[in-house]
């Protein structure tokens, strides 16, 4: 049994699905699949799910993430979503809702979040979010 579930961003998801992808983003991506340590959630499908180019590649996307388990956003997690932001407010981090519902169900979850957004990393300290973190390795791949 696995140590830990990684709930993995769209901006993951992204950068590995390309037809030219960033490698290590891949590669990491190829091997938590495989050890089907892979977890995600209804925003994260909306995202990458809406963002397809093809009827094939929507219905390829999908069911990838129809085998993949889901972080369901019941009351009690949208209510935690809610603190959580209003929390990063006050310390004067503005952070998209998105991003937020996203980290609140990877805290839900006790999952790590891997992901290629900086607005994660903001968020890490002050919500004890778990992050396995690939901005750096992402603008690397991109200058």
């Amino acid at each position: 049994m696995p140590n830990d579930f990684f709930l993995v961003d769209t901006s993951v998801w992204i950068f590995a699905l390309k037809k030219d992808p960033v490698v290590p983003i891949k590669d990491r991506m190829d091997s938590l699949l495989k050890e089907d340590t892979v977890i995600t959630t209804g925003m994260i499908k909306l995202e990458v799910l809406t963002g397809a180019k093809s009827e094939k590649e929507y219905k390829r996307l999908k069911s990838r993430f129809d085998a993949l388990e889901s972080i369901e956003t019941d009351d009690e997690l949208w209510r935690k979503a809610c603190e959580n932001g209003f929390k990063l407010r006050r310390r004067g981090l503005t952070i998209p809702s998105t991003d937020v519902l996203i980290a609140s169900c990877a805290l839900q979850a006790d999952a790590v979040l891997l992901h290629a957004d900086a607005h994660f990393n903001l968020m890490e300290k002050p919500l004890g979010l778990r992050c396995e973190s690939y901005v750096q390795v992402l603008k690397k791949a991109l200058s």
